[in-house]
């Protein structure tokens, strides 16, 4: 089997707002997906958190180093990928587009052996996992709002985000997540601050003073407290914070995340598969960061392939057991033909169909997607 082709869809009309200083609008063109091609019948899809015409730049350099070769030898392909682009700025939009190449791969060897790609990854620690929905905040009232709809829906797990969160006023950070708290009951509750947001103004003495608060609600995690490059400053607030602290999600490669993984910055580390460089590097950091007691949650602010893809690393990681899942985002709910089903328990069951186990839906595809002959070549 040999790589043929890779080809390019920028979703757009439906983009979700991202809490952002400089706000997203439906149009914009944030997820792009990625078809890797075969003289075979077999097709991988993957996903790269970047727009499409900073992928369409990439592949234009990486599909030269591609052609040809055996898509099969996956961690291969992909560490020459990452070797041979170095002077491109080792990181960035090339990085993200290697990320949906690699996913696309290990779609194609699942399908290739008939198998879900977790297998192959290291193979099964579970079989479902639970989804937290995450969903930015807003003032309390319409948050509550948020929140009950989502309970009605089946989530259990919820993780509330960016917004006026730690840029008004300490007495609205804990109007926001005393509301969220008595919406939800006894149900995980995680805040994320949302630091690495452009001109970010809350510091160190901030994150610290607002742990103490998160503290009082029970919550589970307090994420991107500080801006993503303050390394020293998130060693420090895990030492002083009674809540666990995490963070990763603008990091890429994992030379990125070694000296966070060994200074222990993080309680929880949360690598971006579709931008950090694909399930190959994935697992590579959740290793390392497991065997520094660190926990891996993927960050995913995503699309449906890179859930799917979540969900197969999930099923391969020792302390997994959550994924992000963006509540009425279209690019999630409609891009597959199975869809997703939260279960009775608020699990979402891990597909165990071969590769990433999903069928891209054409209607969505040709609803969102802005290459018009895209869905005709992956099916």
């Amino acid at each position: 089997m040999r790589i043929t082709d890779v080809t390019t869809c920028g979703l757009q009309g439906a983009t979700p707002e991202g809490g952002w200083k400089n706000e997203l609008r439906p149009e914009d063109t944030v997820h792009t997906l990625i078809a890797v091609h075969t003289d075979t019948d077999l097709v991988g899809i993957g996903s790269a958190f970047t727009s499409e015409s900073l992928v369409r730049g990439a592949v234009e350099i990486l599909l030269p180093l591609l052609k040809g070769k055996n898509p099969l030898e996956v961690q291969n392909l992909t560490e020459s990928l990452n070797q041979a682009t170095f002077w491109m700025g080792r990181g960035g939009s090339v990085t993200h587009t290697i990320s949906a190449i690699d996913i696309a791969m290990w779609d194609i060897l699942g399908k290739a052996m008939n198998q879900p790609s977790g297998l192959f990854l290291g193979g099964y620690f579970r079989t479902e996992v639970r989804p937290y929905a995450s969903v930015l905040m807003d003032q309390p009232a319409a948050l509550k709002d948020k929140l009950e709809a989502l309970l009605e829906a089946g989530f259990g797990a919820f993780k509330i985000g960016w917004g006026p969160f730690g840029r008004v006023s300490d007495a609205l950070d804990e109007d926001i997540v005393r509301a969220a708290r008595e919406t939800i009951g006894d149900g995980m509750l995680a805040v994320d601050a949302g630091g690495s947001d452009a001109y970010f103004p809350a510091r160190y003495n901030w994150a610290k003073r607002t742990s103490q608060m998160l503290a009082d609600y029970d919550v589970a995690w307090f994420e991107e407290a500080l801006h993503p490059d303050d390394l020293e400053g998130f060693v420090e607030l895990r030492k002083a914070s009674p809540v666990a602290i995490s963070g990763g999600e603008v990091l890429t490669r994992r030379q990125s995340f070694k000296p966070y993984i060994e200074k222990r910055a993080f309680d929880i580390i949360q690598p971006d598969t579709t931008k950090g460089g694909g399930l190959t590097e994935s697992m590579r950091i959740g290793r390392n960061a497991e065997d520094a007691g660190i926990k891996v949650i993927p960050h995913g602010w995503n699309t449906g392939v890179g859930l799917a893809a979540d969900l197969q690393l999930a099923s391969a990681l020792p302390t997994t057991d959550y994924v992000e899942y963006t509540p009425d985002a279209a690019y999630i709910d409609e891009l597959t033909v199975q869809g997703w089903n939260i279960e009775d328990d608020g699990l979402i069951k891990i597909p165990d169909q071969p590769g990433l186990g999903i069928e891209l839906n054409v209607d969505a595809l040709e609803k969102y997607g802005t290459t018009p002959d895209f869905h005709r070549r992956v099916k």
